[in-house]
């Protein structure tokens, strides 16, 4: 069995994780941790265009002014 030492900021080095991984900690009294290994997240891959122009057109906050409107309204004549 492996033996490793905490350093200063609690941090242990797993000789069998890759970077990335997510752990489930798991206390079991006595001083045991139980480490289970999760699914690895799906990166987010961001909005397409697609869905972009979606959440555009289906935003509450429309204007209800024309820019000729809006530049009539706020410069001085």
């Amino acid at each position: 069995m492996a033996m490793t030492t905490a350093d200063a900021k609690r941090r242990v080095v797993l000789p069998a994780a890759s970077p990335g991984d997510v752990f489930d900690i798991q206390s079991q009294g006595e001083g045991r941790l139980l480490l289970v290994r999760l699914e690895r997240p799906q990166p987010n891959l961001g909005m397409s265009q697609e869905r972009c122009l979606a959440a555009i057109a289906a935003a509450p906050l429309q204007p209800t002014m024309t820019w000729d409107a809006l530049k009539a309204a706020t410069r001085e004549p």
